[in-house]
């Protein structure tokens, strides 16, 4: 029942972060790739400023952490490459695309000219296009972008994000482990989806909040999430440090804060008084930050059991951590009670983390908290094919 890296305590070293791809699901199936003449398109420098990079990117322009990626709006689009470098995952890493904000499907990248398969444009031949690509897998899901090729005639143009962006910071319940397509069939991502809204996700599997280490991180997500790498970092050779993360660089900035944290400080044994006050700690710190925007703290939705039972850790904790956010003069903070929300049918048996359907419901109920609370769905994408 414990929100681990791998489902069983395997030898870390030699199997957490082997370059294997992520189970694809049988409804998106992974597509293979071929390259694209040299002669027949136009290539886009990676710093153009027409591109949309959303999530963390380091200096080689390569991703880290389940849900980064880029956007891009064209004119006329018709072929789409990316050239990747040698520092992308090997053999392959599983990123999804999505044409017109339709469901995403997964391809399989490698180091090299990837084609990206784009679905024939109905209507004029001018029309635009808006590709969204993101990483879905919190290991194995590094893409180091080189250049992008687009077919000759087509104009790159630049892509209007949404009014509503939020930033997710978690462990796997919100990484999407376990699932077919990762982050992109989790509550991050449908919720966001459904508000047409952008979306930053910083959640790692098997860490704490506190900075211990924890399921073969070395790091807890109070120091990781202010550096650039996820803790896949102390395993990849070729990039075995941390850099600052330039906040900067999130553009615009989020609007929405969510914290879901702390099965693996429970599994750790930190006490409830140290969890709080790591806690108290880690959003001081991040009002340095984010100073108006609102905090969004979920309490657990527990581990479901198949006798109906659900257990829950740190009870009272989280009710506990707003009010002395509250009375420290932060009246920003608001608790999402989740209690409820998942149960025994919602969760894989064998260890207790949601299903597909167990994250729709987890959106769903999130969704309509954030209805009353008074967020709702834009009518549009502001960036309209």
């Amino acid at each position: 029942m414990l929100c681990t890296i791998l489902s069983g305590i395997v030898a870390i070293s030699s199997l957490i972060f082997s370059a294997v791809a992520l189970p694809q699901s049988a409804s998106s199936p992974a597509v293979e790739l071929d390259s694209v003449p040299s002669s027949i398109h136009d290539t886009v420098d990676i710093h153009n400023p027409q591109i949309h990079y959303h999530g963390r990117w380091d200096n080689l322009q390569g991703t880290w952490w389940a849900g980064s990626g880029l956007k891009l709006h064209v004119n006329n689009l018709q072929t789409l490459t990316l050239n990747l470098g040698p520092h992308t995952t090997s053999p392959l890493t599983s990123v999804g695309v999505s044409v017109d904000y339709g469901s995403y499907t997964t391809v399989n990248v490698s180091a090299g000219a990837n084609a990206i398969p784009l679905p024939t444009k109905k209507g004029s031949g001018d029309a635009a296009s808006v590709v969204r690509i993101t990483t879905e897998g919190w290991q194995d899901n590094r893409m180091q972008l080189e250049s992008i090729d687009i077919n000759r005639g087509a104009i790159l143009e630049s892509y209007t994000p949404s009014q509503i962006r939020f930033q997710v910071i978690g462990d796997s319940l919100s990484a999407g482990q376990y699932l077919p397509q990762g982050v992109l069939q989790a509550w991050p991502v449908l919720t966001t989806e459904f508000l047409k809204a952008e979306l930053n996700v910083n959640a790692q599997p098997g860490a704490a909040l506190k900075d211990i280490p924890a399921w073969g991180n070395v790091h807890g997500v109070s120091y990781e999430f202010f550096k650039t790498e996820d803790t896949g970092y102390y395993y990849t050779t070729d990039h075995n440090y941390t850099t600052p993360w330039d906040f900067s660089k999130d553009q615009p900035a989020p609007t929405h804060i969510v914290i879901h944290i702390g099965a693996n400080d429970a599994s750790q044994n930190v006490t409830s008084t140290d969890f709080e006050q790591t806690y108290l700690t880690f959003v001081t710190r991040l009002r340095t930050i984010y100073h108006t925007q609102p905090i969004l703290v979920f309490t657990p939705w527990g581990w479901p059991a198949s006798d109906g039972s659900i257990s829950y850790y740190y009870p009272g904790s989280y009710s506990k951590i707003v009010n002395d956010l509250h009375a420290l003069g932060d009246e920003n903070v608001f608790l999402v009670n989740t209690t409820g929300w998942i149960r025994w049918q919602d969760v894989f048996p064998d260890n207790t983390h949601p299903t597909v359907e167990g994250h729709q419901r987890i959106a769903g109920f999130f969704e309509e908290w954030l209805a009353e609370w008074g967020l709702k769905p834009q009518a549009s994408w502001p960036t309209q094919p």
